[in-house]
């Protein structure tokens, strides 16, 4: 085995430890992720791979971590047995390696349950101290929170064990969560991103009483401390806890004993995934015999007798619940699929785009089929694919008259879009093009939902992109009075407005919504001009000779910025704003300066940001469309047609691994 790593390897494992300690901060301690769970998993799996080539790197590396530090907000107190981690396996190849290594294969199956872990000290029955994780080795105290909760017994009934610690994971339900979201909305407060960082912000909170006022619960599944054991099975221990009071996943458990079973729990778990209740992120499979647990015992920060058989992070099965057609800023219509809420990748979907009415035919689905999603990274959430026709659906009928304001609805030649011709009367225009403004991309002002700006376009105190800088002086008093309204959200509104008025300048043009110009694309502008005036002001031609601007694009540009209703619409919203212009970019010299790259598809090992990044530093021009000009095409897993037109065109597609061998060739 190679104990040498070169300096490229250690500044990737030293880079790769670094982001999992951030990581980790903020979603153990934080409780506000950074990353998805792909991007997550992708990092420590490749950071163990690093370890298990180089030993020497484990010390104080991925192989080492279980949380985070105890914040010091909170008393903290050590762990009288370590809390570790689970190891993580992600397909059935993974788990026949463990399995096929087991003494016996007696197994028992778990849900994953995606909450917060804790553990509850029990003295002769009664509840005297609960813990967080923590880093594993120390917890926070949390014992009056814990005690909040209605499934965490103060006081074991029956036959217990002088003194036991009983662990398990504080959840939220999706109902539970969806309500506390809607509150939080309404008064103009913070709302969570999944269900998980609700249940680990209202637990870990200093006051016992904002606990109280969550909709909390618990299940136990394993435990500590133990003065006395009277099962030999994890099934059997599972009967002990429901008869001291705690509630388990007994509902979704199972017993099995050959991969085949394993594989097929799995299977039907991830078809029923949206009806259970509460988020989980795969199953937990443990071997089911106690003595023998005691006997394989652990690795350094996780048991040899026990995995978590994880879920795909981008992808999940839920219902469709619903079809409806939503009337853009340009006034196309798209149809959106309205499906049982489900957690993928750490984000709670309940939406996701179907395209056009082509693709509805396309994919086959109809209201109440079982319905594959997939996330990934930032992109909206999409249907790929039917798991389960619903018996007797009716196929979609697509609206032949808007839904908003009733106009007539074209198709133009050649084209798969369906759009509102009722351009200057339609109230979805105008508020798709004010949503799109304030857009996390763009001006990013949280409080001013479709929700809000369709209350105050209804009023007549929003017009355009202007009036945002100046509603709450001019109607400031009067939001107050309305229903839903305080002077808390008020202020939060007005202070988040505030905040947006300095902007970058590629998210101003992304705001600003010029036809064609999506995130990328106003990247590379700012990059190329550097201020808004060059933008302004270049002739088609010159836009044209900018890589990654091609001759339609070139021309929606010119178009957008000589009309006369938009020219009068930045001239009254530039005085409320300061835009920080950018450098003109400098191209970089590197193995693969002038050319054009697309990535497409998820990569393992990088983020969509740090593969364009490293490209950029190669000297590529990264750009978000293929075509003949193009070069290579990046393409990760699942990539779709920008791979196809890749192919057709004869345009040569590196694999991640070809990314790899050329990233290790240059000195970075």
């Amino acid at each position: 085995m190679n104990t040498t790593p070169d300096l490229l390897i250690l500044a990737e494992h030293a880079d790769l430890i670094k982001k999992l300690n951030e990581w980790d901060l903020a979603y153990h301690q934080n409780d506000a992720p950074v990353v998805d769970d792909a991007t997550y998993d992708a990092a420590k799996r490749r950071a163990l791979e690093i370890e298990s080539q180089y030993p020497e790197l484990a010390t104080h590396g991925a192989s080492s971590h279980v949380g985070a530090a105890v914040s010091e907000k909170f008393k903290s107190y050590p762990h009288s047995v370590p809390m570790l981690s689970i190891s993580d396996v992600f397909n059935e190849s993974e788990v026949a390696d463990w399995f096929n290594k087991l003494a016996d294969n007696d197994i028992f199956i778990e849900l994953k349950v995606d909450g917060v872990s804790f553990a509850a000290r029990y003295e002769h029955g009664r509840l005297v101290r609960g813990l967080t994780r923590g880093s594993g080795v120390a917890g926070e105290d949390i014992t009056e929170n814990l005690k909040t909760i209605p499934d965490i017994p103060h006081q074991l009934r029956g036959d217990f064990p002088d003194i036991i610690e009983v662990r398990g994971e504080v959840y939220m339900s999706r109902t539970d969560f969806l309500a506390l979201n809607a509150a939080a909305t309404d008064a103009g407060d913070k709302v969570f991103a999944n269900p998980r960082n609700a249940a680990a912000g209202s637990l870990r909170q200093l006051n016992p009483g904002v606990t109280a006022s969550r909709r909390l619960s618990a299940f136990a599944y394993t435990y500590g401390e133990l003065s006395a054991r009277t099962w030999a099975t994890q099934s059997e221990y599972f009967d002990k806890l429901e008869s001291w009071g705690f509630k388990t996943t007994r509902t979704w458990a199972h017993r099995v004993h050959s991969m085949d079973e394993i594989q097929r729990v799995y299977d039907d778990t991830m078809m029923i995934r949206a009806g259970i209740p509460f988020d989980i992120d795969g199953l937990v499979l443990k071997v089911n015999n106690v003595d023998l647990q005691e006997r394989m015992g652990a690795r350094a920060n996780s048991p040899r007798w026990e995995v978590a058989y994880k879920f795909p992070a981008a992808r999940a099965i839920t219902v469709l619940r619903d079809i409806t057609v939503q009337v853009g800023r340009t006034g196309v219509l798209t149809p959106v699929a309205e499906l049982e809420p489900i957690n993928i990748g750490g984000v709670l979907v309940s939406r996701a785009t179907l395209h056009n009415a082509d693709e509805i035919v396309r994919l086959g689905v109809n209201v109440g089929d079982k319905v594959i999603v997939q996330r990934a990274g930032d992109v909206i959430p999409q249907i790929v694919g039917v798991a389960e026709d619903a018996p007797n659906a009716a196929p979609f009928v697509f609206p032949d008259k808007c839904p908003v304001c009733g106009g007539n609805i074209v198709q133009e030649s050649g084209q798969v879009a369906r759009r509102c011709v009722n351009t200057l009367g339609c109230p979805a225009q105008r508020i798709g093009e004010l949503e799109h403004f304030v857009s996390r991309k763009g001006f990013d002002i949280d409080g001013l939902g479709v929700k809000q700006l369709e209350l105050f376009i209804s009023r007549g105190w929003i017009n355009n992109a202007a009036d945002i800088f100046t509603l709450i002086a001019r109607h400031g008093d009067d939001i107050r009075r309305l229903d839903g309204f305080g002077e808390k959200s008020v202020s939060n509104l007005n202070a988040a407005i505030e905040r947006a008025r300095n902007i970058d300048l590629h998210r101003f043009l992304f705001a600003i919504g010029i036809p064609e110009v999506g995130e990328v694309t106003a990247k590379i502008l700012a990059r190329s001009f550097g201020t808004l005036d060059a933008i302004r002001n270049a002739p088609a031609w010159k836009l044209k000779q900018t890589n990654g601007i091609g001759d339609v694009m070139a021309d929606e540009i010119v178009s957008f910025f000589a009309d006369a209703h938009n020219v009068r619409v930045l001239d009254e919203l530039l005085p409320q704003v300061k835009i920080r212009e950018s450098e003109p970019a400098v191209p970089q010299s590197g193995p693969l300066s002038g050319k054009k790259v697309v990535l497409t598809g998820t990569l393992a090992n990088y983020t969509r940001d740090a593969a364009r990044e490293i490209l950029e530093r190669m000297g590529a021009r990264v750009q978000s469309s293929v075509s003949a000009k193009t070069d290579i095409v990046l393409a990760g897993a699942d990539a779709g047609s920008k791979l196809t037109r890749a192919n057709e065109l004869g345009v040569t597609v590196w694999s991640e691994s070809d990314f790899v061998d050329a990233v290790n060739k240059f000195e970075l």
